[in-house]
């Protein structure tokens, strides 16, 4: 078994049956709901890698679904289904931060490659207090095909950082105007999750001198200055591989 979670979601009780049953014999461990509130339920107890939504159903459509799910689970990655690739409502679906948008009839050949490199993609942990940023940050991270855990304070990042299976964590030194908070979190990772790439970030350059030494002397990978410049530091994430 490959232990990877996925999450099927949609209206029509053939379409689940046949994709899980599929996805079952290739090793994965899969769920199925056939409404927005029945998977919502599921996305809270299960730490699902993938989920396949369709975006044409009662109630709560596949977008309203997403949007919601990664509320709960912000790493989740996520395909839609749709018979209207080109509607406003994949739109939505891309605006979103929906990874792969698929057009129905579903060709499975299609499907399969891509749950397979989403389940697989890197998860990066995002522990900063900067809302703006964090959504910014996320919507780029997705297009690039990384899933993104994120946390905004001390405590929230601490939880993250002991619980999150990722491959990169990139942490706000100041968090909530606590001028090293972010050191608290970045130990937790280095001990719990040493192979992580971890990138801090700082508009402090006096607070991080102070502390910097140490940090490196325990696997802190690279420090990015604030005011970001976003395209160095996605290069400085690109570097996990």
């Amino acid at each position: 078994m490959n232990g990877k979670r996925v999450l099927i979601v949609d209206d029509d009780v053939d379409i689940c049956s046949n994709i899980k049953d599929i996805l079952d014999d290739l090793g994965y461990c899969t769920d199925v709901a056939y409404d927005g509130p029945a998977a919502l339920r599921l996305v809270r107890c299960n730490p699902y890698d993938v989920a396949v939504l369709d975006f044409s159903m009662p109630g709560m459509d596949g977008a309203t679904v997403h949007h919601e799910m990664i509320k709960l689970r912000p790493e989740i990655a996520a395909i839609m289904v749709t018979a209207h690739a080109d509607g406003d409502g994949a739109q939505r679906a891309r605006d979103g931060g929906i990874q792969q948008l698929l057009r129905k009839p579903v060709d499975l050949g299609e499907l399969l490659p891509l749950i397979d490199q989403l389940a697989n993609s890197p998860i990066v942990l995002v522990v900063d207090d900067d809302p703006e940023f964090c959504q910014t940050l996320s919507q780029v991270l997705r297009e690039r095909s990384y899933r993104v855990c994120m946390a905004h304070n001390k405590e929230d990042g601490v939880s993250k950082a002991v619980g999150a299976n990722y491959q990169v964590a990139l942490i706000d030194l100041s968090l909530c105007n606590g001028a090293t908070d972010g050191c608290e979190v970045l130990r937790q990772v280095l001990q719990v999750n040493p192979s992580a790439r971890t990138i801090l970030i700082t508009g402090y350059r006096d607070e991080a001198d102070q502390v910097l030494d140490g940090l490196r002397a325990n696997g802190l990978a690279d420090v990015c200055y604030k005011p970001l410049d976003l395209g160095v530091l996605i290069d400085m994430i690109d570097r996990h591989h």
